[in-house]
């Protein structure tokens, strides 16, 4: 088991050297851009659970990363631990004012979409996004979660977006089976220094033209490009909804308010805004 870094100093595990937050604040943080400040913390709890904290105080555009979380959560209050410095950890607020409150709820696809593409360029391997917010890769030849995104209002005008995603973690270290890591995608590049850099700079260009499009999903080409890089899409999938309820049915769009459309045996198609996907084969129900 992985040390706590506190305890086990910056550089306990040479193979995963501490990011360098200076040259990261010089490369991000810059005048008219939108990350404002950048702060790096040894280990905390949640960076989502911090910087929702600090909102209040703070203007958009600020970024919080974490080298180890220690009750990290994804959707549905389910856990994301790793270990220290074996992976991005990262919150960042956004305030999109001017954009309709019901375009909001694209900001999570929009995150899937920044870091599919910006860690795809710097890592050199392929992503693909699962409905709603996973980012998987391939290893050996099976799809496997790398990535999940998580965002939570904050305040009548805030949303802070919180991204975990697997870089260096080996076959042992990972915290369920079907987990994945870039390491073991056979990334070119597992420098975390790189991939955050990459990571950020998507993100602020996707949501600069999503809020130049006033929130719309087909000006600003998210939606197009959030459903090129779907492999929900195509799929017969089971969707676990709220209300213990479940269908089975084939995936087939994305529409204009981010849902998952789903079309059932009997032709009939189900919108899916809020529920649990599950990629099945084609002889599964």
């Amino acid at each position: 088991m992985t040390p706590p870094a506190a305890s086990a100093g910056r550089w306990s595990d040479l193979d995963r050297p501490p990011l360098n937050a200076p040259a990261l604040r010089r490369a991000l943080v810059r005048p008219g851009g939108l990350w404002t400040s950048f702060d790096v913390v040894e280990s905390t709890g949640s960076t989502n659970s911090d910087l929702a904290a600090r909102a209040a105080g703070l203007a958009e555009g600020a970024v919080l990363v974490a080298e180890e979380q220690t009750a990290g959560r994804g959707r549905l209050d389910r856990s994301w631990t790793a270990p220290a410095r074996s992976g991005l950890f990262l919150s960042v607020l956004l305030r999109p004012a001017g954009v309709p409150v019901q375009r909001w709820g694209w900001l999570p696809l929009l995150t899937g979409v920044a870091a599919a593409t910006g860690l795809a360029r710097a890592a050199g391997a392929d992503f693909t996004l699962k409905w709603p917010n996973d980012l998987l890769v391939k290893v050996g030849g099976e799809e496997r979660k790398t990535g999940g995104i998580l965002a939570e209002r904050t305040g009548n005008d805030g949303v802070v977006i919180g991204l975990g995603i697997n870089v260096s973690l080996r076959e042992d270290e990972l915290p369920v089976p079907g987990a994945g890591s870039l390491a073991l995608a056979n990334a070119v590049s597992t420098d975390r220094d790189t991939l955050l850099r990459a990571l950020l700079r998507s993100l602020e260009h996707w949501y600069g033209q999503w809020r130049a499009a006033n929130g719309d999903p087909h000006l600003s080409r998210l939606q197009e490009t959030y459903a090129a890089g779907c492999s929900t899409l195509g799929l017969t999938v089971r969707a676990e909804l709220p209300g213990d309820r479940s269908l089975v049915g084939e995936a087939v769009a994305i529409d204009g308010d981010g849902r998952l459309v789903v079309t059932t045996p009997d032709g009939e198609d189900h919108p899916i805004g809020a529920g649990d996907i599950v990629h099945l084969r084609p002889d599964t129900r």
